[in-house]
């Protein structure tokens, strides 16, 4: 995406400007930007723009789309969503919220008036709000610029504004409750730690605990400690159990007690069991709950088993062969067998004659760079691991192994890109 430069653009002097789609086509006119408060101090993030079709209805078009926009027209990339625009809990409209709204300001004691706002390119795909146009005194009309008090200055020198959408909970309850679990911890990672605090109360417990997954492990432990205990103790049970291991091992040795003390016994009893492992460690990644089978079970159970819709992907394309009893750690683990190798077999065959022979274990201890090198090795997405007695322990999923090869920041990057660049539909 270009602008047609780098310094700032005054929102005003794009209202009503053409966007254009990849072929020349005009899509509407330009009516407002839509921007997302941040934490931090950080100026607010521009979300995308609302764009006034010829039948005067308002679609949205994310700013990853914007591939040119200067004086004259904007242009967009790649098709045009029309469905029509709905604003979200945790959004604010620039003309239709901020022009002529009242702010203090950091650097004077008198409050001004916002007549216009600027934003500016921050870094690929993503625009910031920039600076502020504030008329000091009485108030005019909108848009107005006659004013002999005005001045210009850096977003950051007024207060956070607190604006009524006029929509409530329930209405971004019932828009969350479609979304995937990213999608959830995108909303979640973009409100104010306020916001995101009384949303995640109201949401449903496993909601919830998948969205957890996937935000950064500091965003995870300020949502948790906020919780009720008992409510936190629920919603870690609903995590999966490695995942629950390693943020209850980020929390407080008080409060991780008082939280393992009000899970359920079993569900404790593993995440225990995780905690006894180095984080960097096949048994510290691993997840205690793989597909796990007898000696005698068939293709069929098999099959049956990894049709499970609570399966991971990863998680359903191995099944282990062990001895009784079959929870872990069980008794001497026999091998694994390869999802597509069940494919290829008839239903009564047993598991046991299908084994990877290949396929050596890994061991509880194997440091982060011997498992990532046994991933590449064998080209594998869930590989098995077992204690010194041989007994299986548990299964590390390659997505166990990236989270921890890659940078500790990696979610909350991925979240702030996902949320600037995807052009799919706003729910």
């Amino acid at each position: 995406m270009a602008a047609s430069n780098a310094t700032s653009v005054f929102i005003s002097r794009i209202r009503g400007l053409p966007v254009l789609d990849a072929g020349g086509d005009q899509v509407g006119k330009v009516r407002d930007v839509v921007i997302q408060r941040r934490a931090a101090g950080r100026p607010p993030r521009v979300k995308g723009l609302v764009v006034e079709q010829f039948a005067r209805q308002r679609i949205f078009v994310p700013m990853g789309s914007v591939q040119r926009l200067d004086a004259v027209q904007a242009t967009v990339s790649g098709p045009v969503n029309t469905k029509r625009f709905e604003r979200r809990e945790s959004e604010t409209l620039v003309i239709d919220d901020l022009f002529d709204l009242t702010v203090d300001r950091l650097d004077h004691p008198e409050s001004a008036t916002i007549f216009d706002v600027a934003m500016r390119p921050a870094r690929t795909l993503e625009w910031e709000l920039s600076e502020v146009a504030l008329r000091l005194g009485a108030k005019p009309g909108r848009f107005s610029r006659r004013s002999n008090h005005t001045t210009i200055v850096d977003w950051s020198t007024i207060t956070m504004l607190s604006v009524d959408h006029s929509q409530g909970t329930e209405q971004t309850l019932a828009q969350l409750d479609e979304m995937k679990a990213a999608d959830v911890a995108r909303e979640l990672h973009e409100m104010s730690p306020e916001r995101r605090a009384e949303i995640a109360s109201a949401l449903d417990d496993g909601k919830l605990a998948d969205a957890l997954e996937e935000l950064p492990e500091d965003e995870q432990v300020l949502l948790i400690t906020a919780l009720d205990p008992d409510r936190a103790a629920d919603v870690l049970e609903e995590m999966d159990r490695d995942d629950a291991a390693d943020l209850i091992a980020e929390l407080a040795p008080e409060l991780a007690e008082v939280l393992l003390a009000r899970m359920e016994p079993e569900d404790a009893k593993d995440v225990r069991r995780l905690l006894n492992y180095a984080e960097f460690t096949a048994g510290g990644m691993m997840t205690p709950e793989p597909v796990i089978l007898p000696p005698d079970a068939t293709v069929a159970e098999a099959l049956a088993r990894v049709r499970d819709v609570e399966l991971t992907p990863a998680l359903a394309c191995m099944v282990y062969v062990c001895r009784a009893p079959l929870e872990t750690p069980t008794g001497r683990f026999i091998g694994a067998v390869h999802f597509q190798r069940l494919l290829r077999e008839p239903p009564s065959t047993l598991v046991s004659a299908l084994i990877d022979s290949d396929l050596e274990p890994l061991s509880a201890g194997g440091n982060l760079h011997a498992v990532s090198r046994y991933f590449a090795t064998y080209n594998l997405v869930n590989a098995p691991v077992v204690d010194g007695e041989h007994r299986l322990i548990g299964a590390v999923t390659v997505d166990d192994v990236l989270d921890h090869v890659l940078p500790q920041d990696w979610r909350g990057t991925q979240l702030d890109g996902l949320a600037a660049a995807s052009p799919v539909s706003r729910g």
